[in-house]
């Protein structure tokens, strides 16, 4: 029954068609006579949520990898940062001395760290956007599967009432 790719491919689209299974076997569920309650295939049920716990785990792996892709890039740009800031600096230093006139190295000293500052605040904005494109990608995966659940839920919660409608009165 299950329509989940294998392991190594994509572990949301794996995630997505386990609930999608989960979904189509509640939507096939026989009803139990006289009760507002369903028989499903113990062992399809048993194998869907064995299908969860592998590909749940995968999932969250997933989410750590990008979080620490994200720290490591954000990392990287706070080190870059710090590197320009301080060859700037030493820069600075250096016209500093090597100037005869003070005013002249000061200011030029000045525009060499605040273009320095201003990189590095690029650099660490476009390290923040990055990070958040990716928790925003990872956010929308999340939601979307938690949207299907819902609706498998609501499903089995509208076959209920219906027959509870359908029962007939005694």
């Amino acid at each position: 029954m299950s329509t989940a790719p294998a392991q190594g491919n994509d572990p949301v689209a794996t995630l997505t068609a386990i609930v999608q299974d989960l979904a189509d076997l509640a939507s096939a569920a026989r009803p139990v006579p006289l009760s507002h309650q369903v028989r499903v295939d113990k062992e399809q049920l048993e194998a869907l949520v064995e299908e969860l716990r592998e590909a749940v785990p995968h999932q969250l792996a997933e989410a750590d990898r990008v979080l620490e892709d994200a720290d490591r890039v954000l990392g990287e740009a706070h080190e870059q940062a710090e590197d320009v800031l301080a060859t700037a600096r030493a820069r600075a230093i250096e016209l500093v001395q090597r100037e005869h006139v003070v005013a002249q190295a000061q200011a030029r000293a000045g525009q060499i760290v605040a273009a320095a500052e201003a990189e590095a605040d690029a650099i660490r904005q476009e390290a923040d956007d990055y990070c958040d494109k990716r928790l925003a990608a990872l956010q929308d995966t999340l939601t979307s599967a938690s949207v299907q659940v819902a609706a498998g839920r609501r499903r089995l919660a509208e076959r209920a009432v219906q027959r509870s409608v359908d029962a007939p009165t005694s």
